[in-house]
């Protein structure tokens, strides 16, 4: 699947709920859903810098597609994470760096964070963007 469809598919799932607490339930329930990160990707080089919870991302880079583990002390977070992940991950990084992920918006989950979770999205979108820069760099 492409970006794209991924991130028409979660604005389609969100879309079924119309309470914002519902839509906070999806979340909470699609980070329970992740595997948790094995401890020794739990470093401080892992960590995002900008987020209020601590948030750490691994990344591979595995038949030139990326592959993204994640964890996060705080249940939304884990679940923004995730969503995140489920866009990005198992893509090159081209497509990661060219995507627009315009989910965020169409799901109204920026306007629904406080503004330094807000702030935490961006930084995770921006980590996971610099891994697909250095992959590709590397490449």
């Amino acid at each position: 699947m492409t970006i794209n469809e991924i991130q028409d598919e979660i604005i389609a799932e969100f879309n079924d709920f119309d309470d914002w607490m519902d839509r906070y339930q999806l979340l909470i329930d699609l980070g329970n859903e992740q595997q948790p990160l094995d401890e020794q990707h739990k470093t401080d080089q892992n960590l995002i810098e900008g987020c209020q919870s601590r948030v750490w991302l691994q990344a591979n880079l595995v038949d030139g597609k990326i592959i993204f583990q994640a964890e996060s002390d705080a249940l939304i977070v884990k679940g923004i994470i995730a969503l995140l992940m489920k866009v990005l991950s198992g893509h090159t990084p081209d497509e990661i760096l060219n995507a627009d992920l315009y989910f965020i918006d169409k799901i109204g989950l920026k306007e629904h964070l406080s503004p330094t979770r807000s702030n935490g999205l961006l930084s995770m979108v921006k980590q996971m963007r610099m891994y697909a820069l250095a992959f590709k760099a590397k490449g």
